[in-house]
């Protein structure tokens, strides 16, 4: 029998959830960011403060800031928003984890050409990331070790190649966790870096972990000395910290002014078309997350809509049933990529469940394949 969880009185967020806290009236932490983020900010105040940020950088270097981007809903607005509302010519970066889709891929093309932006693409060695996912899938239960790391270390190691101080980001972690709260201006530094981003592991506590990897094959994911930093004077924010963040009209705009779209993503309603669209591997991610708290990625969702007055609790729960859990076909996909058997993942994944959740795999029914299922690019069948 499946565990009951606790839950948020008001949202559907249960206490398996990093940071959760509930009060004494049964509602969590972050339901209370969510009311201190509408009443209790000047957001007026944090523009201006954004305003003077971005003047003390516009025109004295290369570029006046860089955008770390994937291509999804919050780096293509945070990117849209820059260029179009304050003229800034920034240097876009993208840590390409190896599971981009190809529609994401043909709408960054897109996307850069319509702006007229710079735009850095890097993708790291595939035989380094099959490793480094089966190691962080053992270790911490999440195989995406190398996503986490590359896409916030690299952009701030090419801040320090191209001497650019100011790095921008989108949505502020505070929109779903504790880890941070909307009373100060969340900084994506080393602290936050080491926080919560690189699941406790650094790239060399993962060269004493795994086999036939040289260090310096684990270069992009190693965050640059703070020396580095401190000399430059790097400031690294999220734009979420400045403006009230609101995914859902945000990705209205894009879509409206960029012609961006969304995509259909496993585990994930039809209406939230707009999330999470950037990865092939996202179904899986989300399924790790439901066996090893209980709840998968659309809980999170409409308890972001409950919180923003978009959606009632009941609708949420209906949604939430329907399309948590499901076995992901895209774990076909990555079973092949790190050469294990589904019996073994599971084994691994339930070592990582949070108590007091239990989950019961006989219960878990299977979800429909992606529609570009078939064009994820396969490695050759060359072993090392």
């Amino acid at each position: 029998m499946t565990t009951q969880l606790r839950r948020c009185t008001r949202c559907l967020i249960p206490e398996t959830h990093e940071t959760i806290v509930f009060d004494d009236d049964g509602v969590c932490n972050v339901c209370r960011a969510h009311e201190k983020k509408r009443e209790k900010i000047d957001w007026g105040a944090r523009r201006a403060q954004f305003e003077e940020l971005i003047e003390r950088v516009r025109g004295k270097y290369a570029y006046d800031c860089i955008v770390p981007f994937s291509g999804g809903k919050d780096s293509t607005f945070t990117l849209y928003f820059l260029v179009r509302e304050y003229g800034l010519k920034p240097l876009v970066v993208q840590f390409d984890h190896g599971f981009l889709r190809p529609k994401l891929v043909e709408q960054n093309v897109r996307t850069m050409k319509t702006l007229g932006v710079d735009f850095l693409s890097f993708r790291p060695n595939w035989k380094v990331v099959q490793k480094l996912m089966l190691e962080s899938l053992k270790r911490k239960g999440d195989f995406c070790w190398h996503c986490h790391t590359g896409i916030f270390s690299f952009p701030m190691q090419i801040a320090v190649k191209f001497q650019v101080p100011l790095l921008i980001w989108g949505e502020p972690s505070a929109e779903y966790t504790a880890y941070f709260d909307y009373d100060d201006v969340e900084e994506v530094d080393e602290k936050r870096f080491n926080r919560f981003v690189n699941l406790g592991i650094t790239a060399d506590d993962m060269v004493g972990m795994i086999e036939g990897v040289e260090p310096r094959e684990l270069e992009p994911f190693r965050y640059p000395p703070l020396r580095e930093l401190r000399k430059l004077g790097v400031r690294s924010v999220c734009l979420g910290s400045f403006i009230p963040w609101d995914v859902k009209s945000q990705a209205e705009i894009i879509r409206r002014e960029l012609g961006w779209e969304g995509n259909v993503v496993e585990g994930v309603p039809e209406e939230y078309y707009y999330e999470k669209v950037e990865c092939f591997m996202q179904g899986v991610r989300d399924y790790l997350k439901y066996l090893k708290r209980g709840y998968g990625r659309t809980a999170h969702l409409t308890s972001l809509d409950i919180r923003n007055g978009r959606l009632d609790r009941a609708t949420a729960e209906r949604l939430t049933e329907e399309h948590d859990g499901k076995r992901p076909a895209s774990l076909d996909l990555f079973l092949e990529a790190v050469e294990l058997d589904e019996e073994t993942f599971h084994r691994i994944a339930l070592t990582h469940t949070v108590a007091p959740w239990t989950p019961d795999l006989r219960r878990i029914p299977a979800g429909d394949p992606l529609p570009d299922h078939g064009k994820f690019i396969r490695a050759a069948s060359v072993r090392d």
